[in-house]
């Protein structure tokens, strides 16, 4: 992963644990960094805007350390992957729902241009079992012509519009509970499995 992406994805989760369910833009970055650090220290947004678009590849390290006390990750962290390398935030995470849920969440933020697929992102992310449902909706799609009579079933308005336009989709709604760091990272309740 290189050092940019890698700055994305923090503003991410970042944005993610403070609750915001979105990303937090590199101007609230700039300015959390400031209230935090004793003496006021900070960087520019513009200095962050160049190491995210890549025209500032390097560190320097007060600005590494900056970061890294800013977002808790090791100052070694923020440094371009090499070649083949995977690495994951993620390791923390108790368990594969855990972190199927929190790559949905941030795949809603990815997405959020798109208020539908942001929608059921988000609804995937809330269900007790992700994990169950992705499953689930491989099976349905492996079927033939399941996918149409479901949407026939559950949503005709989605076949009523022509193929080039967007299917129709409720706004995501605010009487949603906002899906926080706390309900995001937190393990949910397992129903106990059958031997």
């Amino acid at each position: 992963m290189k050092l940019s992406d890698k700055i994305r994805y923090l503003r991410e989760v970042e944005g993610s644990i403070r609750g915001l369910d979105r990303a937090m833009t590199q101007q609230e970055v700039v300015q959390a960094i400031h209230t935090s650090e004793p003496g006021g220290r900070t960087i520019s947004q513009s200095y962050l805007s160049q190491i995210e678009s890549g025209a500032r590849p390097h560190l320097t390290n007060t600005t590494r350390l900056l970061l890294a006390r800013f977002f808790k990750v090791h100052p070694g962290y923020l440094v371009d992957d090499p070649e083949g390398y995977n690495a994951q935030l993620m390791s923390d995470l108790s368990s594969v729902e855990d972190k199927l849920d929190l790559w949905l969440v941030s795949g809603a933020e990815r997405f959020r241009r798109d208020p539908c697929l942001g929608q059921a992102l988000l609804t995937l992310a809330r269900h007790d079992d992700s994990r169950r449902c992705l499953l689930l909706l491989e099976s349905i799609l492996d079927t033939p012509n399941l996918l149409d009579r479901l949407l026939n079933v559950l949503r005709p308005e989605a076949l009523e519009t022509n193929a080039s336009a967007e299917p129709p989709c409720p706004p995501l709604s605010a009487d949603l509970p906002a899906l926080t760091a706390e309900s995001t990272l937190t393990p949910k309740p397992r129903k106990p499995r059958k031997a």
